[in-house]
């Protein structure tokens, strides 16, 4: 297995930055200088399981030349029949680290540092819906808490029965994006709520949006002519008043009719700051999907569009069973879902796309 000449001079050129790169971190004058070094660890970082991985193929393409040679020249047939396995261990070796290399060299989304903004919202359902909501939201806090990442909640519409009507939060932490942007959808369970007598299985929905937080530079506001904001006083589950004040804010973005409102905060500034911050994300998110839409092949993503509006996942409680649709995966783990072991759920979801991305390049241009 030979890489192609013009991926060679790519995979060389990344190496000798690479090299570069340690180069300039040794430097004592680099290393006084806390925002280059911190640039040049970043990048080294990010080269680094390219490069090793590089140096181990050439590592296993020699040590499979030798036994190659073995094989072909050992007059002894004990030691050519070893040499021969162990050409075949080499070779699938080599094949695995070809297809992690590909992977690796995959275009970046550059969406996938960013922070999050999380909504969750009751569907179909009721109050089953929103309890359900109320799990998901758990759900993924304690995700990001797992992760090491900071769960902030921006605004929260509760019932009297401990359920979500809406919710909206924002999880920061490295990585947030590039690990739950296949969260987006209509998320269904089934399960008997406690107010069934008959013991009979009810189906519930919520709906989770996965939005990339965006910086101002990133999304031009003219506040004086596109924002109607509006102040009122908060309020807590079931329309129980809680702040006389007029703390809680409703900003309109003007030109798309978005609406966004916070209450969490007592401070009306503080509630515009998080409100101004969900409002920018979802602006962004809308240029993001209409840029993509753009840019879509006509062939459907293997992992689904993001759409809100469709069901990605089934949480069946008596089976403890969670189903992703998109990937046909069925784990028998919904209880350490809900507690926040999403893992084995991303990892399938990010090994799919990447498999449709390298089917992609694979397929001759027309």
């Amino acid at each position: 297995m030979e890489i192609d000449r013009r991926l060679l001079e790519r995979l060389e050129a990344v190496e000798h930055e690479y090299e570069q790169l340690a180069t300039r971190m040794a430097d004592p004058e680099i290393a006084g200088d806390q925002e280059a070094y911190r640039a040049a660890a970043m990048r080294y970082a990010e080269l680094e399981p390219l490069v090793e991985t590089l140096r181990a193929m050439r590592r296993t393409a020699a040590e499979l030349d030798e036994a190659r040679q073995i094989a072909g020249t050992e007059q002894d047939e004990e030691m050519r029949q070893m040499a021969r396995d162990e050409q075949a261990r080499l070779a699938g070796e080599l094949e695995a680290l070809d297809r992690r290399l590909r992977t690796l060299l995959l275009p970046k989304d550059p969406l996938d540092d960013k922070n999050v903004v999380l909504e969750v919202r009751a569907g179909t359902g009721g109050e089953e819906a929103a309890l359900f909501a109320a799990d998901l939201l758990r759900m993924y806090q304690r995700y990001a808490e797992s992760r090491g990442w900071a769960f902030d909640l921006i605004s929260l519409s509760g019932t009297e029965k401990g359920g979500v009507k809406e919710a909206i939060a924002q999880i920061s932490g490295r990585g947030a994006y590039s690990r739950l942007k296949f969260e987006s959808g209509v998320h269904r369970v089934q399960r008997v709520p406690e107010t069934e007598s008959q013991g009979r299985i009810h189906t519930s929905a919520a709906t989770v949006a996965i939005l990339p937080e965006a910086e101002e530079i990133e999304v031009e506001i003219d506040e004086d002519k596109d924002l109607r904001i509006d102040s009122f006083s908060a309020s807590g589950p079931g329309g129980q008043h809680v702040n006389r004040t007029a703390s809680a804010v409703r900003i309109t973005h003007i030109p798309t009719g978005i609406v966004v409102q916070c209450q969490d905060e007592k401070s009306w500034h503080k509630n515009r700051a998080k409100a101004m911050r969900v409002l920018r994300a979802r602006l962004f998110d809308k240029l993001e999907t209409e840029r993509r839409a753009q840019e879509a092949s006509s062939r459907r993503e293997q992992v689904g569009t993001g759409d809100r509006s469709q069901r990605i996942r089934t949480y069946n409680f008596p089976q403890n069973r969670v189903s992703d649709h998109r990937i046909n995966l069925t784990l028998h783990s919904l209880d350490r879902i809900l507690e926040g072991d999403l893992d084995p759920l991303l990892d399938a979801l990010i090994a799919a796309k990447q498999a449709e991305q390298l089917a992609a390049q694979d397929q001759p241009a027309r």
